[in-house]
């Protein structure tokens, strides 16, 4: 296939200096080339800029005050002047053909906005420990027989489980910066909330193959359950305020899609043994959409901890027989 478009590979990087030239070597290594290589340093504290000073003067390097991913990303996009941006975390790494295979998807689906791909999980030392991420999800059949052409209902599906993994995204330029780009004021779960606000106005697809691969690391390994669920149900408020009427034509129900997070964030709470700040999760997810396990589990959090713990032990021996 012969490129006729240019791509801009965005790469995001805080303290990022021993993964870069591994993200860097995967832009170069890429079967269809990159016509920019954009590096936004989100105020690094470590050896980011002597790291892409040395990987050479092709890529464009550009440092912010620590505003987070989003700025990052955004800034980037911003500068890039390609038809494409193909969006990159300092430390994944892309396989070769990754960029080729989605531009032949766009050559045929040219109304395609964003085209996403499988990827798999490493750990620190480079040993996979997720092959799929499509298949983990029970994703992988569906793309399969999809073959490239557009998600159906994509709005729809993406609201039930974000499926599009950031460094895998191919994505126009004029799209992200239609759409407003990556919401700041979000820090976990503003990816899949532009996918979404793209998937509402274009139509989006995946590659069927593991294009792109994550790493798994101290910094990114950390457990930040608590973050990311509050980040979910900031996404998916915004999300019913801007969809309302679009979401109940794709036949989701967008207050049970905000109850419904309230509900895993007070199970959370649950779990950990914080029945108080259970409970106020449980009645903040019945105010947005009355609901049979958060009104279960707000009676269960009403219990003395001895009772909920026999409980426990009783669910264990029944579920173990």
């Amino acid at each position: 296939m012969a490129k006729t478009v240019s791509v801009a590979a965005v790469v995001p990087a805080y303290n990022s200096a021993q993964f870069l030239p591994g993200a860097i070597a995967s832009i170069r290594q890429q079967t269809a080339a990159i016509d920019e290589i954009i590096v936004v340093d989100d105020g690094s504290t470590d050896d980011t800029a002597a790291v892409v000073r040395r990987l050479g003067s092709d890529i464009r390097y550009i440092r912010q005050d620590n505003s987070g991913p989003s700025a990052a990303r955004n800034a980037g996009i911003e500068a890039a002047r390609s038809h494409w941006i193909a969006l990159l975390d300092a430390d994944d790494t892309w396989v070769p053909d990754k960029t080729r295979r989605q531009l032949a998807l766009a050559e045929r689906f040219p109304d395609l906005a964003l085209i996403a791909s499988d990827r798999s999980e490493v750990d620190a030392t480079g040993t996979v420990i997720v092959e799929s991420l499509f298949q983990r999800h029970g994703l992988g059949s569906f793309f399969a027989q999809l073959e490239g052409r557009p998600i159906p209902d994509a709005l729809a599906r993406l609201v039930e489980k974000n499926f599009i993994p950031t460094s895998s995204v191919l994505v126009k330029r004029e799209v992200v910066l239609n759409c407003g780009g990556f919401r700041t004021d979000l820090r976990f779960s503003e990816d899949m909330e532009l996918w979404c606000r793209i998937a509402a106005r274009h139509p989006i697809a995946c590659v069927a193959a593991v294009l792109t691969v994550y790493r798994r690391h101290g910094a990114n390994a950390v457990d930040r359950t608590e973050d990311m669920m509050r980040g979910l149900i900031k996404t998916m408020t915004a999300l019913r305020a801007d969809y309302r009427d679009l979401l109940r034509e794709a036949r989701r129900d967008p207050d049970e899609l905000v109850a419904r997070q309230w509900a895993n964030l007070g199970y959370y709470y649950f779990d950990q043994t914080q029945f108080g700040r259970a409970r106020r999760s449980f009645l903040r997810s019945l105010r947005e959409k009355p609901n049979r396990r958060a009104a279960l589990y707000l009676m269960a959090s009403l219990l003395p901890p001895a009772a909920v713990r026999f409980g426990r032990q009783l669910k264990q021996a029944w579920s173990g027989r």
